[in-house]
């Protein structure tokens, strides 16, 4: 892979990174902490929204994220044409 490929894959990853991690952030310190008494007034299976967010939210938040980003990451590696596994070489 030439330099400007590489240089493009870079740059489509902390893409991919930046956005998460925003979405992450916003989640977890949006919902949990600044927004949480209003959401506080909802209520979750039993519990106040703000309170499930900072407990439960966060967490499963950020699991689909790492979900996302490996499937992101796989659709891209293709696209590039970068693989994790070296093909085995059988000899006869």
């Amino acid at each position: 892979m030439d330099a400007a490929r590489r240089q493009e894959y870079w740059r489509r990853n902390v893409r991919i990174m930046a956005v998460l991690l925003t979405i992450w952030a916003l989640v977890s310190f949006g919902a949990g902490i600044i927004f949480v008494e209003q959401l506080n007034t909802v209520n979750f299976m039993g519990v106040p929204l703000g309170f499930w967010f900072a407990q439960q939210g966060s967490i499963l938040t950020f699991l689909a994220l790492i979900a996302i980003y490996v499937w992101r990451m796989d659709a891209l590696d293709k696209e590039f044409g970068i693989t994790e596994y070296e093909e085995e070489v059988h000899h006869s």
